[in-house]
């Protein structure tokens, strides 16, 4: 077997065997593993499978594999040997039912004796004490007397002696006893983590050749293409790496597509909105958002720049081409009620075709120091580990989609950690050990820092305000933003994997606010059209009134324009209505106060 290709774990075998009679394998013991063929081809097996291989390139002629529940099997060797040994009759097609005890006794004589070299694999052992809890005590003990008796016996073809072996095949390190491990220097534990990259390279070397299109690339396409490959396959199994290789051919897709196998193997989805988009529609998305945005012109600009950017799959490029980073991330800031949820909502629709992939986290709610656990699901051990997190779940679910992180500077400063690894990598693992993919969602903070300060004695002073020019509006709240993360949290590299993101919003100014308010006025007299069949038109003096009402201070944004329409218009038609039924048309005249109500105008 050649040593490159040789896992670490099998190769640290290889060097303890004539020293160590037994071996605990724990991880990742139920990937597969590659092995080199005589012809040197490169093959991918099982645990039991691999080990059996290796096990007979090593010389070792009797080798038996044991199950809880359905007993000892022989893998390779003659039967005849064994019940030499044992005394027991093992048939080379049918398991020997036995119990752990029993099975204990067997692999002390089997491990005394110099007949030939014999190794036992304990599969599935972390399930041992499941089927046969009675039997543990005197189990654990036979195989830990074992291993201190154990002598290095000469057998078989090789010349040195060497240890007739067990191998243990557990799920987690704490799978057994830790008397049993702990400075006992006569068992070797292993741990199997996740391919790196030179095993991730050599699984992936053999794998793209069975994939249409790759003999007919040339050489550089082919080594990008297999590069790629062992790029974004990080934190894959190698049998991942098998089943995305065995989708594609299923599939028909060419080696130039691999990364949409990759894709769609991680996401679950094989259609991608992202490349089915009207080109023209975004093309012309400033026009497009404007008319749902009032009064925010740079704001949407800036952020038609990143979603023309994140279409064309260029975020983060400048550092890997291949970047598994969202397609971009957005820090919206400004005043309340300037639109920057609106505007959110508004980009959601226009990639999306509907607000329902706008995934909306207030994070006022996640403002206790383990609220974490909530987003990304409840660590192995602790109530609701089962359910998963609300963030891996939701995207999960539904991975093309707008992430909306609403007021990010009210979540406790330990969940923002969580971004460093969503910004950079595009991923995420939650409490039940599942990675959630990133890839293909757009990222959206929103935040009013910068809005007002508190003072030492308490006082909440406001920093801007709308008599001033953006200019000062935006310098200010970004130095305030600067400062939060570099010095009030003392996360800077938060704000570094922003970058130049940030779009702060204005004030709304007067002649925004008018357009706002037709806008709501248009949705509320389009609803009353729609439910009672009713057209209903404002006098010039009522629409004159309506803007003095709900535009004469703006200190609120669109949300006070907003709760200042429904005071003066929807609440005093909603009493109206009562005596209204069987109307298909009526005017507002005027709108006129009445104490702390108002009162409507309506002709006869």
């Amino acid at each position: 077997m050649k040593p490159q290709v040789m896992p670490k774990w099998a190769r640290e075998i290889t060097r303890f065997m004539s020293v160590k009679p037994q071996f605990i394998l724990w991880g990742n013991i139920y990937d597969v593993y590659p092995m080199a063929l005589p012809e040197g081809a490169v093959t991918t097996l099982k645990i039991m499978d691999y080990l059996k291989a290796f096990l007979k390139t090593n010389d070792y002629s009797l080798i038996l594999g044991y199950e809880p529940l359905y007993g000892l099997k022989l893998l390779n060797g003659d039967a005849e040997t064994f019940k030499k040994i044992t005394r027991e009759q093992i048939k080379s097609d049918a398991p020997l039912t036995t119990t752990p005890v029993r099975m204990a006794e067997l692999a002390e004589l089997l491990g005394a004796s110099n007949e030939t070299s014999s190794a036992i694999i304990l599969n599935f052992a972390s399930r041992i004490a499941d089927i046969a809890p009675n039997d543990m005590q005197e189990f654990f003990y036979r195989m830990f007397r074992l291993a201190h008796r154990a002598i290095p016996v000469i057998s078989g073809q090789s010349p040195h002696p060497r240890f007739n072996l067990v191998i243990w095949l557990l799920d987690k390190e704490n799978d057994i006893p830790a008397w049993y491990t702990i400075d006992n220097v006569r068992v070797r534990m292993l741990s199997i983590p996740r391919p790196d990259y030179f095993l991730r390279k050599t699984v992936i070397d053999t794998l793209t050749k069975a994939i249409d299109g790759f003999k007919e690339a040339g050489e550089q396409k082919q080594r990008e293409g297999v590069s790629l490959f062992i790029d974004q396959s990080s934190g894959l199994f190698a049998s991942e790496m098998v089943a995305i290789v065995t989708m594609a051919r299923r599939q028909q897709l060419q080696f130039a597509q691999i990364s949409d196998a990759i894709r769609a193997y991680k996401l679950g989805i094989v259609e991608n909105p992202w490349s089915g988009l009207d080109m023209q529609k975004i093309a012309d998305s400033d026009t497009a958002l404007l008319k749902r945005v009032k009064g925010q012109p740079e704001a949407v600009r800036r952020s038609c720049d990143i979603i023309k950017r994140a279409v064309f799959n260029l975020s983060g490029c400048q550092y890997w081409r291949h970047s598994q980073r969202p397609k971009g991330a957005l820090f919206f800031a400004g005043p309340t009620g300037v639109g920057k949820t609106e505007l959110a909502k508004a980009i959601t629709e226009l990639i999306f075709g509907s607000e329902t992939s706008c995934l909306r986290f207030d994070m006022s709610e996640y403002a206790r120091e383990h609220s974490d656990q909530r987003l990304v699901g409840s660590p192995p051990g602790y109530v609701g580990y089962d359910v998963g997190g609300q963030l891996t779940n939701a995207v999960k679910n539904n991975p093309f989609s707008v992430i909306l992180f609403d007021e990010i500077e009210k979540a406790h400063h330990r969940i923002l950690d969580i971004f460093l690894q969503i910004l950079d990598d595009g991923r995420l693992t939650s409490g039940r050990g599942e990675t959630v993919y990133f890839s293909e969602t757009l990222i959206i903070f929103t935040s009013n820092l910068g809005i007002y300060e508190t003072t030492t004695s308490g006082r909440r002073l406001q920093c801007v305000s709308s008599e001033m020019p953006y200019e000062d509006i935006n310098a200010r709240i970004l130095q305030a933003i600067g400062d939060f993360f570099s010095y009030t949290i003392g996360r800077p590299e938060i704000l570094n994997r922003i970058g130049d993101n940030i779009v702060v919003f204005d004030f709304i100014r007067p002649a925004a606010a008018s357009l706002i308010l037709d806008k709501m006025l248009k949705n509320v007299l389009d609803k009353i059209k729609d439910s009672y069949g009713m057209d209903v038109t404002l006098s010039q003096t009522a629409y004159q009134k309506l803007i003095e009402i709900t535009c004469s201070d703006l200190s609120m944004g669109g949300r006070g324009i907003g709760n200042k329409l429904e005071l003066a218009l929807i609440n005093p038609f909603s009493r109206l209505l009562f005596g209204l039924q069987g109307r298909t048309s009526l005017t507002i005249n005027d709108i006129t106060r009445e104490g702390q109500s108002w009162r409507l105008t309506i002709d006869s």
